[in-house]
């Protein structure tokens, strides 16, 4: 891809949901995994985004809309997103101090850190042609 993506819009959802797909690395933790992760970003430039992971049977699948099934629903702001991703702002203290909402199965997002790590991967492989504005 030669143009840049602006964050959350359907362009970048649609660079990371072929990232995800041919990652390899995803795949293989996909056959060890199960999970259903749905993001939703408020108040965003184009109002509210949501968009899921989906890692189970050897699949691994990012797109738009919820994850069916749905372990995990985050929520946050335009302004946490942007930061976390950024690296501006710790993904951590912004679960701690409440910027992100976390409900239904922690323990699901705790048994897929691996998949997690791998998916920050192909976040840095995406975030190099994003705009965040």
């Amino acid at each position: 891809m030669s143009e840049d993506v602006r964050y959350l819009s359907l362009a970048w959802i649609r660079e990371l949901t072929r990232e995800v797909a041919e990652s390899e690395t995803l795949s293989a933790l996909a056959a060890e995994h199960t999970v259903g992760v749905t993001q939703v970003v408020t108040d965003g430039p184009e109002g509210d985004v949501t968009y899921h992971l989906q890692v189970a049977d050897g699949e691994a699948a990012f797109g738009a809309g919820a994850a069916d099934p749905e372990d995990v629903k985050m929520e946050q702001s335009w302004e946490t997103a942007v930061g976390v991703a950024t690296g501006e702002l710790n993904a951590q203290e912004a679960f701690i101090t409440g910027r992100i909402r976390l409900y239904g199965e922690h323990q699901a997002l705790i048994d897929a850190q691996p998949v997690f790590g791998a998916l920050e991967q192909v976040f840095t492989t995406v975030r190099e042609r994003t705009r965040y504005e």
